[in-house]
């Protein structure tokens, strides 16, 4: 699924913004792959999947979505190259 991050908390955690879902959903730092809390922006685009957990639906394994922020590092890497 892809969602947008519309939350972010000093405690590690956060909720994305999913078209055509009445609720966003919870995700937590420890389900990130490929990219750091930190580095999450609100506005990121993301990928992730949809799991149920005992308070409700969660995305688990979310990273940025291609073309967003780590695509941008990589162009940049690849500058400095030349």
């Amino acid at each position: 699924m892809e969602g947008v991050i519309k939350t972010l908390t000093e405690k590690g955690f956060g909720f994305i913004t999913v078209e055509g879902e009445e609720k966003d959903l919870f995700f937590h730092g420890n389900e990130l792959k490929g990219v750091s809390y930190e580095d999450l922006k609100v506005g990121d685009k993301v990928t992730f999947e949809k799991a149920d957990s005992p308070k409700g639906p969660n995305a688990v394994n979310v990273s940025l979505a291609s073309g967003d922020n780590a695509g941008d590092a990589e162009e940049v890497e690849e500058t400095e190259e030349v």
